[in-house]
């Protein structure tokens, strides 16, 4: 029996086109990448271990999933071939992950790959002369196969080689959602994903969050890429960053993220946020911090506070009044107001950390 490698994201298009190859007759192996920028959505839907997805009564396939951690965060912050509108190195990418695909391929004896792209979708990666191009750059020319647009594509080594039935195909193209969802439902699928995106590099609240990490600290560790999907974050020098949780789980995170020079503050008394202060910090920057813990608690309408500051070896209270709008935008990655317009040591006694 022919084999094939799927490329499959958890979307409907990828789970799209590996229904038509098993309709045909083919062996599919779904191969899933798990990057630090999955959203939580997409890491929910990979497994650490080979696992069976059924998607309908009859029709069933196998899933691995490959990490790609310190390569993918390399091609992030160097991509070859350029961004998109934000942080994505789409071109790169995909790349990478037709690479990895063909070195799988080989390891389990598969006759090509499939992807679940679709023509003209993306503006980026998805022209037909960067189709072509990305597979020639990843060394797959010839052994990719797209069904969902395969009518549109030039013909592949295994439709001449008569292991894929062309006019079984499709010839999807465009931004349109229609024929997808025709076909979903064709096929009868039990479950599906909402058609949309899912890399938080496509996110511009992200974006902005990872460039800024990127600017001051080049050669981030993946806890601090794994601190950008949490909280709300606030730069308060170079060498120092706050994060203000936004509910229980998130709290949680932060909690369990905190390093040995980290410390944790929260407002006793009240529903709280955690806040983490990371970097190079001291008292008048932990003041900072607690002040913009107070300004998201239940707390906020109180004229003075306790925080509850936890690190470096010891715990102790200080009093604190919530931070204003302006400073908060002043402070907060991504604001709109430039940190020189205010003078923080009039906001804050003790002024603000160098």
């Amino acid at each position: 029996m022919a084999k094939a490698v799927a490329l499959f994201s958890g979307g409907l298009d990828s789970m799209l086109a590996i229904l038509t190859m098993l309709k045909q007759g083919i062996d599919v192996t779904a191969l899933s990448f798990l990057t630090p920028f999955n959203t939580p959505a997409e890491a929910d839907l990979s497994h650490d271990n080979k696992d069976k997805d059924i998607v309908t009564d009859d029709l069933r396939y196998d899933i691995y999933t490959h990490r790609l951690t310190e390569t993918f965060i390399e091609i992030v912050k160097t991509p070859r071939f350029g961004y998109g509108k934000h942080m994505n190195p789409c071109i790169d990418c995909r790349i990478l992950m037709l690479r990895e695909a063909r070195i799988f391929m080989d390891e389990i004896g598969a006759d090509f790959i499939i992807t679940g792209e679709v023509l003209g979708q993306r503006p980026m990666s998805q022209r037909r002369d960067m189709l072509n191009r990305i597979d020639r750059e990843a060394g797959v020319k010839g052994y990719v196969l797209r069904p969902l647009s395969a009518k549109l594509l030039s013909v592949t080594i295994p439709e001449e080689e008569g292991i894929v039935n062309r006019d079984l195909l499709h010839d999807f193209s465009g931004r349109s959602r229609r024929q997808q969802m025709d076909l979903a439902r064709e096929f009868k699928l039990v479950r599906f994903p909402a058609p949309a995106g899912g890399c938080l590099l496509t996110d511009p609240i992200f974006a902005q969050k990872l460039r800024d990490l990127l600017t001051y600290n080049p050669n981030p560790a993946v806890r601090d890429i794994t601190l950008l999907k949490t909280g709300r974050h606030f730069r308060l020098s170079p060498s120092c960053k706050i994060i203000v949780g936004r509910n229980q789980k998130e709290n949680e995170i932060l909690e369990s993220l905190a390093g040995e020079n980290d410390s944790l503050i929260s407002i006793e008394g009240y529903g709280s946020p955690t806040t983490l202060v990371s970097g190079t910090h001291n008292d008048e920057a932990l003041q900072i911090a607690a002040s913009l813990c107070a300004r998201y608690s239940d707390a906020k309408g109180n004229s003075r506070v306790n925080a509850r500051v936890v690190g470096r070896h010891r715990t102790y209270n200080i009093s604190v009044s919530g931070a204003s709008n302006e400073v908060i935008e002043i402070l907060r990655i991504g604001g709109k107001k430039d940190r020189n317009v205010v003078n923080l040591k009039n906001v804050f006694t003790g002024g603000m950390v160098d």
